[in-house]
This record gives structure tokens, sequence and C-alpha cells, in this order.
């Protein structure tokens, strides 16, 4: 077992385009794990490697890797960038160590970035900023920088300055050393010391003395040095910023260009000498059997545990189940989930290595690991020694916010939905459900592109297709008013006729729903048939009588009728009642309810004007506004009609920027120009 000093675990993670799986493979390739600098435009990377990843030029999973570099180990985690995938990035961002921020200098801080910074400024969690692309057109440092002091919850210190911008980016100066660095063209990955150009000298030493002063803020030992020495040494400055580090309290900043494998080999250095080992950081907390609080310490001699963050189907292989350990020692071919609480035989552990799985016969704390084809387990349960029992709370997951209906293309729907049921395993923001009313299959996601990526792996590991379609809107149907109308059924055609008469009284109740009385008094009506006149009406309400929607919310009294003693039966009886119902409707002067939804929507405070104008336009009803982490939050109530594509708009609106949730909350009358198109449509279906 290694050294657990020398392990970190990270997450790679940045917006989209910004380089993330550029780097991962420029580090790999750096450390000697491969032997060529895979490419994500051309399709040769290690780590985008599915079709839908290389066909979209973007990546979905999150994947996995690893390297050793000056006696470290180090797990990396490549995470998407993309709005559709965020919750890959966001599930590891609880598993790891530490993360790598990537931030493009062309495109500079986006809507995601502001959204990874959030993930890691709320968890604390280590990190360390890399700048990349400086070596492209329009690339800026400083105009980056700003943006980063200006947008993100973080506090960063640069410890890069670069030589040079654009085609003319060579190296950089290190601040906590003075000493500047060329990047070798004929070496990928290596540095040749130089002096600091004399226009950057200024410069440095103004970032070092920033750097100086945020360091010492971590420890009262290194602000009192600082003050009475006006300087801290090397070793100093290491030394507090991994303290600051682990804290979450700075961010240090470096320099590249991932392509050309410019600033690699330092950013390794930064990541074995600054970024916590497992051993740094806090006790993973739990709950025993008895529900009492426990913890597992970092430590290969600790029982063993480990929590599963990862799912992925695989039609040959089966079930790949990826965890991360957090105490003790895995070996042998068991373990006990205690999530479930049942023992799981594995046949062999693995370290994951992009496409491929590396056999190991052990593991320890901070490792990430998988095995395949487990029964029982699934994203989200703690895995441990069935002699310690411990369960550590559930993986937080994004909630979907946007749905299709479904249909299989070429009518195999059992086939489609069971491929669907086995992706639920792999990705948990997704949701499968049936509207009753409609009858639609419904699948939920964080985007259409996310729902369409869905589509397409099951077709190749499935051999399935589906269609994805925007859902009905589940419409009902009540009355406005009053009225007492008679239902009658007479039909004699030779032999045995029918006969059945109902008088009923109609009215409304709001959310009551259904109300039937029997006001019947005497025997204008048998008792035996007084069933069959409900039955006729409610089997009536679910047709509809307006536009073929489900009518609720009524009462109805049966007050009178007549019978036949031979002609008379249940059956007349049933047509007369469904016959009364529909009469006595549409004089009491039917309308249309509509679904509306509850709705949260978090945005930066400049972009709160738009987001209210486009509720209005949406029929929306601003329920009220509340502040907190420097977001605004607007509570309204909008018809699901004018929201099931609002995923998308509120993404182009806000720049990536604005989130929300939804959820149903009650039914209204639907605005009568609007009622008579829907009508208008139904009846032309």
């Amino acid at each position: 077992m290694q050294d657990i000093s020398k392990i970190r675990n990270i997450a790679i993670i940045g917006h989209g385009s910004c380089g993330k799986t550029s780097l991962a493979e420029a580090m790999l390739f750096t450390a000697g794990k491969i032997d060529r600098l895979g490419k994500v435009d051309d399709g040769s990377s290690a780590l985008d490697f599915e079709d839908e990843e290389i066909h979209r030029n973007i990546s979905i999973n999150t994947s996995f890797h690893n390297y050793s570099w000056k006696k470290h180990d180090v797990f990396l985690m490549d995470t998407p960038g993309d709005d559709n995938f965020i919750n890959e990035t966001y599930m590891a961002t609880q598993v790891v160590d530490s993360a790598v921020f990537i931030i493009g200098a062309v495109l500079g801080v986006k809507g995601q970035t502001i959204k990874f910074a959030d993930f890691i400024a709320n968890k604390s969690l280590p990190s360390l900023i890399m700048i990349n692309k400086l070596d492209r057109e329009r690339a800026d440092f400083e105009r980056t920088m700003e943006q980063i002091n200006e947008s993100l919850p973080l506090t960063p210190v640069i410890l890069h300055v670069p030589i040079g911008e654009e085609e003319n980016f060579k190296g950089f100066v290190d601040v906590m050393s003075g000493q500047a660095y060329l990047f070798d063209e004929k070496v990928a990955g290596n540095v040749t010391e130089t002096d600091t150009p004399e226009d950057l000298v200024d410069t440095v030493a103004l970032y070092r003395e920033s750097l100086m002063e945020n360091v010492a803020e971590t420890d009262d030992d290194l602000i009192e040095k600082f003050l009475e020495d006006g300087e801290l040494s090397i070793e100093d400055l290491k030394a507090g910023l991994k303290l600051g580090v682990a804290d979450g309290a700075i961010v240090p900043v470096c320099v590249g260009a991932a392509t050309v494998n410019y600033g690699t080999a330092p950013l390794l250095d930064i990541i074995n000498d600054i970024l916590p080992s497992p051993a740094d950081r806090p006790a993973k907390m739990g709950v025993d059997t008895a529900g009492e609080a426990v913890e597992r310490l970092p430590s290969a001699d600790e029982k063993f545990s480990a929590q599963v963050f990862k799912t992925m189907a695989d039609p040959y292989a089966g079930r790949l189940t990826i965890f991360r350990i957090y105490s003790g020692t895995l070996s042998g071919d068991t373990f006990y989930n205690s999530s479930k609480k049942t023992n799981e035989r594995f046949g062999q552990l693995f370290i994951p290595e992009g496409k491929e799985q590396r056999p190991v016969d052990s593991a320890g704390p901070g490792m990430i690991v998988a095995v395949a084809k487990l029964k029982e387990t699934t994203t989200g349960d703690t895995l441990c020694d069935a002699s310690a029992p411990i369960v550590y709370d559930k993986l937080d997951v994004m909630q979907p916010v946007i749905s299709f209906a479904i249909t299989a293309t070429k009518g195999d729907e059992e086939k489609v939905f069971s491929s669907l049921t086995r992706m639920l395993d792999e990705d948990l923001t997704l949701r499968l459900t049936r509207e009753d009313q409609t009858g639609e299959v419904l699948i939920s996601g964080v985007g259409k592109v996310h729902l369409e990526v869905v589509g397409a792996r099951i077709k190749r590991k499935f051999g399935v297709e589906m269609s994805l379609t925007i859902p009905k809107v589940p419409y009902k149907e009540t009355i406005r008013g009053k009225a007492t109308v008679q239902g009658k059924h007479k039909k004699q055609s030779g032999g045995r006729g029918q006969f059945g008469d109902c008088t009923i009284e109609i009215s409304p109740t709001r959310g009551k729903g259904f109300e039937f009385e029997d006001k019947i008094v005497g025997g204008v009506i048998p008792q035996q048939y007084r069933p069959a006149v409900e039955k006729g009406i409610v089997e009536a309400m679910e047709k509809g009588v307006l536009a073929g929607y489900p009518v609720v919310d009524i009462k109805i009294s049966l007050i009178d009728g007549s019978f036949h003693n031979v002609d008379s039966s249940e059956m007349a009886f049933k047509i007369a009642g469904s016959l009364a119902f529909k009469k006595g409707s549409q004089e009491a002067g039917l309308i249309l309810l509509e679904p509306y939804m509850d709705m949260t929507i978090m945005v930066t405070k400049e972009y709160v004007g738009d987001v209210m104008g486009d509720l209005n336009a949406r029929r929306g009803k601003v329920m009220g506004m509340d502040s907190a982490d420097g977001r605004e939050i607007i509570n309204a109530q909008v018809p699901q009609a004018e929201v099931l594509l609002y995923a998308a708009d509120l993404t182009a609106m806000t720049g990536g920027l604005g989130t929300f949730t939804l959820a149903f909350s009650h039914y209204e009358e639907v605005p009568a120009m609007i009622a008579d198109k829907i009508v208008a449509a139904q009846a032309a279906e």
C-alpha cells in the first residue's frame, strides 16, 4: 500500500470548452502514464471515449485515470462542463479531496464557472485554479483574473505570472521564488530557468506581496512573522498555502496551455506540494446501526468504509460500481453494503483507467476503485466492514427540470423501458414516470441534450431506439355554476326495451373532488339502480364534455326519477346518469382548468428584471423574493404549459447563471381565449 500522505484524488472541473480533458491528457502524458498526447478534437483522447462524447466533442461522463509523479499517486476525475451533465461534476466534488479548477483565458468566467465555484465554496473544497489556453488568440490573463475576483466566491492567490500571451506565451514567473521559466518546445512538459523579464519585475513583486498577505492570514504565527519581518520565506509560503488551501480559505492560481503541454509539469508539482492528501482531510462522519454518530479516520489501519458515487451500465460487463475509499484496506472478495443491509461478493477489484480497468489486489484510503456485477449496490450506498457497520449520508443529487414523452420508435416498448431502467442506476438525475391522465411515459432530466444523449446511449448499448416529444398538458374540466336537469334513456325495439330516468342537481365543489349524494325519497328509483346512475356519471366525467379532459370538483345530487317494472335495468340508469351529467355540466357552464407549477428561480441580481418580465409574459405570478448566497430567489406560480421548455430559455436568458426547481401547485381556470384554442385543437385531433 502507498503511504496515504502521498496520495491525491482530484476532480478536474470547469466550464465547457475550457480544456479540462486536454489538460488531463497532458497530465497523464507528462507523468508517463500514457505514451501519446491524445486530442479531444480528433477523438483520440484517452478520457472522452464514448461515441456520444466523440460525436459532440464534449465530456458527458466523468472519466477516471491515475498517474504517479515524484513518488505521489494521483487519482483524477475528468468531469463534464456542459450544463446538461453538471450533475456528474456535482457528484465528483462530493467525494474528492480537492479540485483543479480550469478557466479558459479566452472565454474567461462563464455561467458554469460560477456554478462550479459555488460547489467549491459551499463545500470548502481545497482547490487550485489553472488559467488555460493562454496560447490562444484573444487570451488575456489580467482580464480573466479581474473576472475571477469580481464574480467568484473564492480568494485567488497568484503563483504563476505568464510570460507573454497568445502566440507569444512561452513561460511563467514563479511568484514565490521570483524564478522565471521557459517552456521547452522540444521536450513537452519540460521547463528551463531564465531571467525574469524586466517588464514583469514590478508586477511579480506586487503579486508576491499580495500572496504573503493572504498566506499570513491563514496562521497566527505567520501573521506575527510577516508583521515583524515584512517577509515570508518560500518554506513559510508553502506551509501557509497548504494550510489555507486545506481550509478552502485561498485558491492558488497557475497558468498553462494544455494542448501544447505548457505548464503541466509545474501543475503536477503544485498538486503534490499544496493540495491535501486523504490524511490531511477531516474524518468522515456517519452513523452506526443504532443511529449514533461515528467517524472513520483516513487510515489504512481503520475498518474499511467507502461510498459509491457512480454506476456505469454496460451490456457486456454488466454494472460497473465505482467508489471512493475513506478508511481501511479493501482486499478479498466481499464487503457489507450497510445502506441495503446485505453482503456483496465481487470477482475482481479494479482501478478505472479511461475505458480500461487495471486489476489490483487491495486498495486503501483516498483511492478510486471499481468492481463489476454487484447485485444490490447502487449509487450513494455505503460499503464497509460487516464487523463495524457505518452509513454515510446519501450524496446530493441535482433535480431534473425538463420532461419529454417517450415512445419506442419500432414499437419495442418493453425493451426501451427496461433499458431506461438500467440507465436510472447510472444517472441519478433521470426520472421515469407515467402521467396517469394522458397515459404518456415521461423521462425527466436536466436538459434536452441530456435526454437525447440518454437515447443515443440506449441505442448503442442495448440496440433500441426511443423518440422524444413535448408532453401533453393534463388539463381538466369543471363547471362554473349550478343546474338541475333530467337524463332519460328510453329505447323500444320489440321485445324487452330499456328505460332509465333520473333528475340530478349539479354544482361546483372547488378543490373537494367528486361528491355524490342520494336524495331519493320513496321508491321513484329503486335502490338497486341508484349506484348505476353514479357509475354512469363517473365514466362520463373521465371522458370529459368540453374537450375530452377529465371533469373534476363537482357535486351531484340525485333528487328524482322514474322506472319501468320490465324495461328498467342497471345499464339503462347508467346511460341516463351519463346523459344527465353531460346536459347538466353544459348548462352549468363548463370551463377548462390548467396545472400551475410552483417555481423557485435563482439568478444573479442583473438578471432579475429579465426573468420577472419573462414570467409575466408566461402568465406567471411572482409570489415573493428572497436573497441567499449572493443570489436572488424568485418564487412564482406559472402555468405548466408555459414552462415545458423553460430550462433552455432560462439558460439563454441568464448566460447559464440561472437555476430553478419545479413542483406541482394547483389547478386554475384557463383564460377564455387560450381555452378556445385548446378546445379547437382537441376537436381537430
